[in-house]
């Protein structure tokens, strides 16, 4: 609260009852009230009592909320009084940059919280006030924020970089940790044959495995089967291997398993000893992230002044029967289309993971089978007719590795260089503390 920081300390201080020569010598002495007081000098800026008592009750309150007990006030106060200069700074540093955050981004963000907490804004403002917050305040602290999130990123953010080599590093870190090591808990049905058993003895066999197989996909149980069936060690565990890493494995089983999804039946497995049914019970410390791809081309038709709603609609109408009618829609996209980084490649979007485009634009897409052309629908960058070429699975998990791993190892660069800025900014200020004063 900058409510002060213009004035001199002795304006600090009101409620002088000043009474008239005449009547002072019935009174008592003016009595001074003290309604606030400097506890910190920040540069040319400063720090009031007040504030220091408002972030003193909401650190309270989230300790409180959190089950975690207070430390004594004295040492509280010292270490919010830290932090509110730490957060003084970083507003002077912004308003010296030129950073501003004006009052639709500040709607925008007070909407955002709302709809985080399933509320309207309306509600939203009606329990803060409920709850005793003036609703003027929390948005004054809620700007402050963005503008220290701002500086934040300016000053630290954008200089941090994490390379591929820091991303295999960590990875190969992780694998060395076993952290990135898939573990297996797998069934096990084992249907024996002799050492040097005839033809006939190892078709028996087999046909006994491939019944145990289709009762197991007719919904069998499939640790009551193995106790019943298997010839295996773990026959009266239900056939459960446990937990193991692919290389604890039984040979024969090495490259089967990692391959089998939670649930999932293998084929049979003919080893020397016999034939086995697989099946992947679990799997944890290697999350497969598989999504679904589509391959989908388009022709946008933007509005504008001269092209309205309706004539950007009516243009892909004929368009889309021309294609349907037997025209290359490859041509007649890279001729129409106002999508210049698609038209030169006959509208084709390439291989479309879920999100890669603007909702509208992906539930149209979604509706079609392959080979489908859509009707013309409107998304905010106009009008478009979209054509399904393909879809596929594939497996992302690498990907999402390597993703994670860039936001864990910019997230630990960045705190390590936001401490080390604090310090930074802390030690070339000017800060007074007059709290014990």
């Amino acid at each position: 609260m900058k409510l002060f920081s213009t004035l001199p300390t002795a304006a600090l201080v009101a409620g002088l009852s000043l009474a008239s020569p005449a009547s002072a010598q019935s009174q008592a002495a003016p009595e001074i009230v003290e309604i606030d007081r400097i506890v910190a000098v920040v540069n040319d800026d400063v720090i009031v009592y007040s504030e220091m008592q408002t972030r003193l009750r909401s650190v309270v309150e989230q300790l409180e909320n959190a089950g975690v007990p207070a430390p004594p006030k004295d040492v509280l106060e010292k270490q919010v009084l830290e932090q509110l200069i730490l957060d003084r700074l970083q507003m002077q540093i912004g308003a010296a940059t030129g950073i501003r955050v004006d009052d639709e981004t500040l709607n925008r963000q007070m909407a955002d919280i709302a709809r985080q907490n399933n509320l309207s804004l309306r509600e939203f403002r009606d329990i803060l006030a409920r709850d005793g917050y003036d609703f003027a305040v929390v948005r004054k602290e809620i700007r402050s924020e963005l503008i220290k999130g701002q500086v934040q990123q300016r000053q630290v953010q954008d200089r941090v970089q994490v390379t591929d080599r820091d991303i295999d590093n960590y990875l190969a870190t992780r694998e060395k940790q076993g952290g990135n090591t898939p573990e297996y808990r797998v069934g096990h049905i084992l249907i024996a044959v002799p050492d040097g058993a005839s033809p006939e003895e190892l078709a028996e066999a087999r046909d006994e495995a491939e019944d145990v197989v289709a009762r197991l996909n007719a919904g069998a149980n499939f640790g009551r089967t193995a106790a019943a069936e298997s010839d295996g060690r773990q026959a009266l565990e239900g056939g459960d291997l446990g937990w193991r890493k692919a290389e604890e494995l039984p040979t024969m089983l090495e490259n089967v398993v990692p391959k089998l999804n939670k649930g999932e039946l293998s084929d049979i497995v003919r080893s020397s000893s016999g034939f086995h049914i697989i099946k992947m019970i679990d799997v944890r410390g290697a999350e497969r992230l598989v999504i679904n791809q589509t391959h989908a081309r388009h022709i946008l038709i933007k509005t504008s002044e001269i092209i309205s709603k309706d004539q950007a609609r009516s243009r892909l109408s004929m368009l889309r029967s021309r294609i349907v009618n037997g025209a290359d829609f490859d041509e007649l996209a890279r001729a129409n289309s106002d999508d210049a980084g698609s038209a030169v490649k006959g509208g084709d979007l390439g291989w479309l993971s879920p999100s890669d485009t603007i909702p509208p634009f992906e539930k149209a897409m979604d509706a079609l089978a392959v080979g489908a052309i859509s009707q013309p629908f409107e998304t905010q960058f106009g009008w478009h007719v979209v054509q399904v070429l393909g879809r596929r699975d594939r497996d992302s998990t690498e990907e999402v590795q390597r993703a994670r791993a860039m936001e864990t190892l910019r997230k630990r660069k960045t705190d390590e260089e936001l401490e080390t800025w604090f310090r930074q900014i802390r030690d070339e200020a000017y800060i007074e503390y007059r709290l014990d004063e």
